[in-house]
């Protein structure tokens, strides 16, 4: 399964991460050190997708609010799949830009 930068990001923040659940607002650090940063509605537009994206493939499990037209996901947990992807993730060696 290939994943995004974002999705990459996502799964290594929640496996570094020292409480149980992962709160959404920590994951806007991703575009602290985007050269251009996209505006706010974008910004949390592209993480919503990657988290729905994420909980889809069963690598995380999300907590909320449901109202009746749709989801708004406020903390998220790994799996244990998501677990082992995110330790491969960790483990396997970057890819140098050249």
């Amino acid at each position: 399964m290939t994943l995004s930068p974002l999705q990459r990001y996502i799964l290594r923040e929640a496996y570094t991460w020292r409480g149980p659940k992962l709160p959404r607002r920590t994951l806007l650090k991703y575009y602290d050190r985007a050269k251009r940063k996209p505006s706010a509605d974008d910004m949390h537009n592209s993480i919503t997708k990657s988290l729905e994206r994420l909980i889809d493939h069963g690598l995380m499990i999300g907590y909320g609010r449901r109202t009746t037209a749709k989801w708004f996901i406020e903390e998220v947990k790994l799996t244990p799949a998501g677990r082992k992807h995110a330790r491969r993730l960790l483990h396997d060696q970057p890819r140098l830009p050249l």
